[in-house]
Parts: C-alpha cells; structure tokens; sequence
C-alpha cells in the first residue's frame, strides 16, 4: 500500500476492524519512512450480471430506488430502505460468489421486502414475476395468507409486516 503522503511502496498496519455493516475492513495503516498515518477500507467487489450478460458493480442505491418506487405511498422511510438494502448484500455476499444474476438480487429482495411492507411487497412482485392478471395477484395473495396458517400452526412467533393488509 502506498503512502497517500510521500508515496513510499510500503506501509505497516497499526489496527484492523470490521466495518459496522460488516461489508468490509477498516485498517489503519502507518508509513514506515514519513511515520504519518491513513485509513484504508477494503471489500470484496460483487459483480451483477444483467439478462444482457453485461456486468455491473453491486450498488446498494440500485436496490433501493427500485424497492422505492414499489414503496411509493406508503409509509416507509428511507432508513427502512437502506437497512432493506442492507439486508440484500449481506444475502448476496453470504452466498459466497463474487459475481450473481440479477435474478438472484431479485430474489434477495423479496423476503426482507415482505418483512417490511406487504403491499409494497406485492408491487414489486407483480413486475418481478411478471403477474399477468388478477389470478397471478390471488395466487400469491393466497399463498401469503397460507404461509401465515403454516406459521402459526406450527408454533412459531409470526412476525406481522409493519404496514399491509388483511
């Protein structure tokens, strides 16, 4: 690692941490000839390969002003989209792979999505799934209400979205 400073080819790290969102490490370095020292933040780049086949950086602002637009009109702020957003990279990196569909990030979307808001949840869907008509919306409908059944009946604590309907 260069010195920012006086461009010496060598530094020493003084202290290693994690990040707050864990998406990378914070190091703090020192130069061995001018003494002064700097911070580097390292994390691994993932890569989103479109239908096209093109590849692009994961951007979290993607995510989001997606999730946004599903979300218009209701009550969710931008802090519950940037945790949402958060969610979906963690998801992402935790699958180990350096480069992931666009499919995949879709995918990652929807749970935390229905977490947070059921009909913003079924906005997306529609257009992620391509819903064709109103049977498309009842199926998936019914297929959350169902998931809610299974839940409660096996016990587990159901937790209810923030905002959605009934």
């Amino acid at each position: 690692m260069h010195c920012p400073y006086c461009r010496h080819d060598s530094s020493r790290v003084v202290d290693s941490r994690m990040l707050d969102d864990g998406s990378g490490i914070r190091r703090r370095r020192q130069c061995p000839q001018c003494s002064k020292r700097f911070t580097t933040v390292e994390t691994t780049a993932m890569s989103v390969i479109k239908r096209s086949g093109a590849a692009e950086p994961f951007a979290r602002s993607k995510v989001i002003n997606g999730v946004r637009k599903a979300c218009q009109g209701r009550p969710v702020s931008n802090d519950d989209l940037a945790v949402l957003a958060q969610e979906v990279e963690e998801a992402i990196r935790a699958s180990g792979n350096a480069e992931v569909d666009a499919n995949d990030v879709g995918l990652a979307i929807l749970g935390p999505l229905k977490r947070l808001d059921v009909v913003a949840y079924m906005r997306f869907a529609s257009v992620y799934k391509g819903f064709a008509g109103l049977d498309d919306f009842e199926a998936a409908i019914t297929e959350l209400r169902q998931e809610e059944l299974r839940l409660q009946g096996e016990g587990a604590k159901v937790v209810q979205p923030r905002f959605g309907f009934r």
